[in-house]
């Protein structure tokens, strides 16, 4: 049992940034900071119901990802649905931001991965464990200090 329950489990990674909330802020929210450290977007605005798309992956194999933002709370929260085209499941990504002194405490969590399935190891869990440890625990932390 224990198998299955960890499968529905979110991916959640906490890293404390050395910036203040409003430079992180601006970091996952702004399309031209976002490329620096994230995902390189035609267009990006922190609104409600905002849709956006891009490429990631694995050098051999890019999967167009479908975005719509969910919920908006500027300089604390920024939600967005997760999908990918042509695939089934429908996944949510969160980031949240908690002042620390001078400090940022960032919290992501991705949650609903098990809804993609498992005909694709591609998008198993435990690929986006590794992506995000990257992301959110080297590449924007080396952004923004």
């Amino acid at each position: 049992m224990m198998e299955s329950k960890n499968k529905l489990k979110p991916v959640v990674k906490e890293v404390v940034l050395n910036a203040p909330i409003v430079k992180v802020w601006r970091a996952i929210t702004n399309k031209n900071d976002m490329k620096q450290w994230y995902f390189e977007l035609e267009t990006f605005r922190p609104e409600v119901g905002f849709e956006f798309q891009f490429y990631g992956g694995k050098d051999e194999k890019q999967y167009l990802h479908l975005c719509q933002v969910t919920e908006v709370i500027p300089g604390r929260k920024l939600a967005y649905s997760w999908r990918y085209d042509g695939n089934p499941g429908n996944s949510s990504v969160t980031f949240e931001l908690f002042p620390e002194g001078k400090n940022t405490k960032l919290r992501l969590t991705h949650q609903g991965l098990e809804s993609f399935g498992t005909n694709n190891p591609d998008l198993a869990k435990e690929n986006f464990v590794e992506g995000w440890n990257t992301i959110i625990g080297k590449s924007i932390k080396a952004f923004v200090e």
